[in-house]
């Protein structure tokens, strides 16, 4: 598909349109929409940098490939002097007092932040239902869900009411909802961009991402928010990764988990098409092999383990106190358990109390610790799989998106429907959604920091499918 980017780089560039134009188009696009991906637009600022893009174009200046592309930011990054409110009762009335490394990179390379995207509060779901701002509806099929957490920023690029947009992934929230929405989505490298800014669900597996039209804005997007972070002792160094993606030659063996697809609860048609996919890619000459994992709901249980763990350390700051909306009680312990009881949606307060019994004494060395120990095990696997094979390729969900209100009722339902992209979190790996191939899409996934690897092989994917 075409690069939004570089399209919009060009018309600006040729003054084809003017920056300002272009931004009160989104912004009224954005207004006028239905899908409920808006939690707040940014409609000064953005106009405001607009008209000195404009002014440097006038002038007869250069501009940046990023500088005046209007993009979207999931609300649970820090974006100073605008609401963040992480689709939360608790946060509705919480201003940012900074910005994310991420989203600062980007407003530094000109870049135009246009709105604040809905979102499940906290990140906690797979629907996007879970949110103050009324259900992300899907950008093709509107009865269904938008996906999960990152919906409303998946949404917003498939309707091209954002050129890209931001969204965070702990354990599919980019990649699912991206192929719920039919665009490309792209988690990294656990630690190639800086978390600073984002508010943490799972610190161990949260990871900033691009949500696009195409691999070309995924690449030129990513390479302007990584790099290593003193603010984030997670982070690392990383190469640029070339506009050049036609390096698919030295990727000579795929592999699939033959787990995913013998799954009672992968669909047939899914099934179907993801076979078709690994036939057309042997029809190339490159070898394909079948490999042996944990299973699906091993995956699921060692993840929200974790990540319930990690949610329930991570949102104790939230009282009342230090951050969110007080509610006054008889005395201060009862203020806490009121403000808490109810500013947190019930999905948060399901995974706060889930983390906290996991981490108490008692069942942290029989739950916690062995979840810990899978983890190991898991990426260890990961390892030696990748020493078989150059890239993996997988599905990413088990079936087609489920209609609103579905995922509200059984929750277990929405934990199951990560099956196959918490694996690839839990081992820090880079994996890409590309909307090709079945109704989700497929995910490619290759070894850490091996991020080009996984852009040159979807590139290639493109083309054949």
């Amino acid at each position: 598909m075409e690069s939004q980017i570089i399209r919009i780089h060009q018309q600006l560039m040729h003054k084809e349109i003017s920056c300002t134009e272009l931004v009160q188009e989104k912004l009224t696009l954005l207004k006028q929409n239905t899908h409920h991906t808006v939690n707040s637009l940014l409609e000064t600022s953005a106009l405001t940098l607009a008209k000195k893009v404009d002014a440097k174009i006038a002038n007869g200046e250069k501009i940046g490939i990023l500088e005046g592309i209007p993009f979207g930011v999931k609300d649970v990054y820090m974006l100073q002097g605008t609401y963040t409110t992480a689709s939360s009762q608790f946060l509705k009335e919480y201003k940012a007092s900074y910005t994310a490394t991420s989203i600062q990179k980007l407003l530094d390379a000109g870049a135009i932040p246009i709105v604040k995207e809905n979102c499940d509060s906290f990140g906690h779901g797979s629907s996007s239902e879970n949110t103050i701002f009324g259900a992300v509806l899907n950008a093709v099929h509107p009865d269904l869900v938008g996906g999960g957490s990152s919906g409303g920023s998946a949404v917003n690029v498939a309707k091209e009411f954002t050129a890209f947009s931001i969204g965070g992934d702990t354990g599919g929230s980019i990649r699912q909802p991206a192929g719920y929405n039919k665009v490309y989505g792209f988690k990294p490298t656990y630690g190639r961009i800086s978390r600073y800014g984002l508010m943490a669900y799972a610190s161990s597996t949260d990871c900033v991402g691009p949500i696009a039209k195409s691999i070309e804005d995924i690449r030129i997007v990513l390479n302007t928010m990584s790099g290593k972070d003193v603010k984030d002792q997670t982070t690392y160094g990383s190469e640029v990764i070339s506009e050049d993606l036609n390096s698919s030659k030295k990727i000579k063996t795929v592999g699939y988990y033959r787990n995913f697809i013998e799954n009672e609860a992968i669909s047939k048609d899914v099934k179907d098409d993801f076979l078709a996919i690994i036939e057309k890619i042997k029809a190339t000459g490159i070898e394909v092999k079948a490999l042996t994992f944990f299973d699906a709901d091993i995956l699921v249980s060692t993840y929200y383990t974790l990540a319930m763990a990690e949610t329930a350390s991570n949102l104790s700051r939230l009282d009342g106190t230090n951050y969110g909306a007080r509610i006054e009680g008889e005395n201060l312990k009862d203020t806490y358990s009121i403000t808490r009881s109810e500013n947190f949606s019930e999905e948060s307060k399901r995974r706060i109390v889930g983390g906290n019994q996991v981490l108490s004494q008692g069942f942290s060395d029989e739950i916690y610790l062995k979840a810990q120990h899978l983890r190991n095990q898991i990426s260890a696997r990961f390892s030696e799989d990748f020493k078989e094979v150059d890239v993996i390729v997988s599905p990413v969900t088990p079936s087609s998106p489920p209609k609103i209100g579905e995922s509200l009722n059984d929750p277990l339902a929405m934990y199951l429907s990560d099956a196959y992209t918490v694996g690839f979190s839990l081992g820090e790996l880079p994996t890409l959604t590309i909307p090709k191939g079945t109704s989700t899409g497929i995910q490619i996934t290759a070894d850490k920091k091996q991020d080009a690897e996984v852009l040159q092989f979807a590139n290639f994917l493109n083309d054949i499918l």
